[in-house]
């Protein structure tokens, strides 16, 4: 790779790694493991760089980072943390609701499945149309639609804490 590729790569993941990041973290729902999967989807640019900027290359990392974190999912269990039935700790209630209400939805997202994640994730917290997100995920607008749906019924299970206005169906 030339000087010039390089720098048009640098000068990318500077303007950029904060956003991707964050989507990053919106898959996984873990500091470590989002930079772990951002890491990864970047290397994966860097080798095709030369033809991945002249594209869309947030799409490439987005797609590439959706399809990390399934094919994370389905690796086998070595190492995985389990989650136990007992908590090591009470939460005080302290005036921090809003925090306790991310740290419940975190937690409730992290439950879901990857595909209902990432089509959760590019709907309401990137905010793209159902198009963009089925050429990402690799399936239809009506998948991505019937996946947005089931996810946030699951999510209204997971997390009934929610207030029911940030959990309607998107129009």
């Amino acid at each position: 790779m030339d000087a010039d590729t390089r720098h048009d790569f640098s000068v990318f993941v500077a303007n950029r790694s904060a956003g991707l990041f964050r989507f990053a973290m919106g898959l996984t729902g873990h500091p470590q493991q989002a930079e772990d999967l951002l890491q990864s989807a970047l290397a994966k640019a860097y080798r095709h760089w030369g033809r991945v900027r002249n594209g869309n290359p947030e799409a490439y990392l987005r797609q590439a980072m959706c399809r990390e974190q399934i094919d994370w999912f389905r690796r086998p269990s070595f190492g995985r943390e389990l989650a136990s039935e007992r908590l090591p700790e009470r939460r005080v209630a302290d005036g921090t609701a809003g925090v306790d209400l991310r740290l419940a939805l975190r937690e409730a997202l992290r439950r879901l499945s990857p595909r209902h994640r990432a089509v959760l994730v590019l709907r309401y917290l990137e905010d793209l149309p159902d198009e963009e997100i089925a050429e990402l995920v690799g399936c239809r607008p009506a998948t991505v639609r019937s996946l947005a749906a089931r996810g946030l019924e699951r999510l209204r299970i997971l997390c009934p804490e929610l207030a029911p206005e940030l959990m309607e169906e998107r129009r």
